[in-house]
Order: structure tokens, then sequence, then C-alpha cells
């Protein structure tokens, strides 16, 4: 296993030796500077990240779930993700899962050890009952915590697609998984904090892999969010929009339409393109598995 010493993510930063005299402003600018180049990085993974989200997509397909699994910030952020794919893609709770090391407490509070025990990754795995028609995405910024590579392993030993998402080359994770991302975003502003350059990195391909699954899963028309939950105000007038400008019609009718849709915008989209009541609507989205451009171009 690599030194965790030896790793870019770990190495002090030349630049920011005297960070801690910098006047307040130029601290910023400096932290600035260096994130601008995550992106650039991100993109130089761009191949890797599509074969994961190829594989999130055949899981989708044969009703397989993305489950994402990490320690500290790592585990955070694909909590995170998780948590924010009911809302925007109306997904059912347990399409998506998030697994931090020592269990929801570790969100607000490190839990000390846990990122080093594989034997608890594979039993966090078990509990969920994950199956060969599963996706394992392991987040660990080193790409040697034992933790994430336990449970890649774990998920490689009953058949389940994994996805080692990584902020070092040559990363130990990435060999042990269907598919490895490496980000090389190098050292940090300060020295060894991965929840700076390296957890950016990490929540731009979390945003790619989930984002670009439920678009090609059908959870997305044009570029708009149509299978959003419409369930608080903000939402329901964002609905309403999102009708209204997917059909050209004006907020009044869109709202017509998603009486009589009982909020579903797919269904009131398809209702007004289509020209059909609600029921033939439904089934056409059926017949089309969901997605409206195929639905109102029957």
């Amino acid at each position: 296993m690599t030194e965790i010493g030896s790793l870019t993510t770990e190495a002090s930063n030349p630049r920011t030796t005297t960070l801690d005299s910098m006047p307040i402003a130029e601290l910023l600018r400096t932290m600035n500077a260096a994130d601008a180049g995550v992106a650039s990085v991100v993109a130089q993974a761009i191949p890797q990240i599509a074969q994961a989200v190829e594989l999130i997509v055949a899981a989708r397909r044969r009703g397989g779930r993305l489950i994402y699994l990490g320690a500290g910030t790592s585990g955070r952020l694909g909590v995170l993700d998780a948590a924010e794919c009911p809302p925007t893609f109306g997904t059912a709770p347990g399409e998506v899962l998030g697994i931090i090391a020592g269990g929801p407490q570790a969100l607000l509070r490190a839990v000390e050890g846990a990122e080093d025990d594989p034997v608890l990754a594979a039993a966090d795995l078990s509990a969920i009952a994950l199956t060969s028609d599963d996706v394992v995405v392991g987040l660990a910024a080193s790409g040697r915590t034992p933790y994430v590579i336990g449970a890649l392993r774990y998920g490689r030993s009953i058949g389940a697609a994994t996805v080692a998402i990584s902020c070092n080359r040559n990363a130990q994770a990435s060999s042990c998984a269907d598919v490895g991302i490496e980000i090389d975003t190098g050292p940090e502003v300060l020295t060894g904090s991965t929840r700076l350059k390296a957890g950016t990195a990490q929540k731009m391909v979390c945003n790619m892999l989930s984002t670009a699954a439920m678009v090609r899963s059908g959870k997305v028309y044009r570029n708009l969010m149509v299978d959003v939950q419409p369930t608080n105000a903000k939402l329901v007038d964002r609905a309403r929009r999102i009708v209204a400008e997917a059909t050209g019609t004006d907020s009044a009718t869109a709202a017509a339409l998603l009486d009589a849709a009982d909020g579903q915008v797919k269904t009131a989209i398809v209702m007004r393109l289509a020209g059909v009541d609600v029921s033939a609507a439904r089934a056409l989205l059926y017949e089309a598995d969901g997605r409206v451009r195929d639905a109102v171009q029957h």
C-alpha cells in the first residue's frame, strides 16, 4: 500500500508556505487560484467518468442501485449527492444511497478509526443487501482508505459493478474497481486538507455521475427536471415553470395541467404536447419508459 506521506494530496504546497502570515484578501485569492484549476483536472478524467455513468445507467435498467461510500469528507459528499437525488430527479429513497464510515453520526462528527476498517465496509454493504445488480462508488481522496478498499473488494466479490474516485495517480482503489477515476488535484493550500481541492473535485464528479445517469434514465426533458417532486411552495412554483417552458404555455395553463396530472410534471407535459388526456399521457410515458421526448413523438 502506498505510504500516506508520499501522496500528492499530502504534499506541502510551495506556494502557500506563508499562508499563516498572508493578509486575508491575499489568502483568499491564493485559495481561489488553486480552486480555479480543479475543473480542468476533472476534465482529463471524462473518459473514465463516462464509463462509470454507463455502469450506473445499466444498473438502473436492471433495477440496481447507485451506492456511494466513503469516509470523512469523501463519505459526506457521497451522502450529499444521494440525498439530493429524490427531490431533483424524483427517485425513490432506495434508488441512490450514501454510506459513510461510522454511520450517520459521522456526518456531523468524526468517528475515529472507522475509515481504517475494511471489514466494517463489507458489513455496511451487507446490511443494505448489496447485490450484483448494484453499483458501488467508493470515494477516497487518498485512494487508499481501507474502508473504501474493503467496500470495493466486497462489491466485486458478489458481482456488483465498482467505481473508485481518488485524487491521486496510481491509486490502490483504482485497482480494486471496474472503473478508476483519478483526479490529480495536487497539494492542498492547507497541507493535507483534502476537504479543499480534492473535495471540490469529488463533488464535481458526483454531480456528473448522478446528473448524466439520470438524464440517460429519462429523468430530464430538454434541460428540465421533469421528475421534480413539488413537495413545497418553491418546488410547486418550479414545476409550473417547467411545464410552462416545456409546452410554451402560460403559468395559469401550466398550473391547470399539473392539477389534472396530480402534480406529475411529465404527465402534464405529455398531455399538452401530445394533445391527450391524463390516462393516455400516462400510457404513452409507460410505453416510452418514462422518456418525455419519446412519449410525445409516438
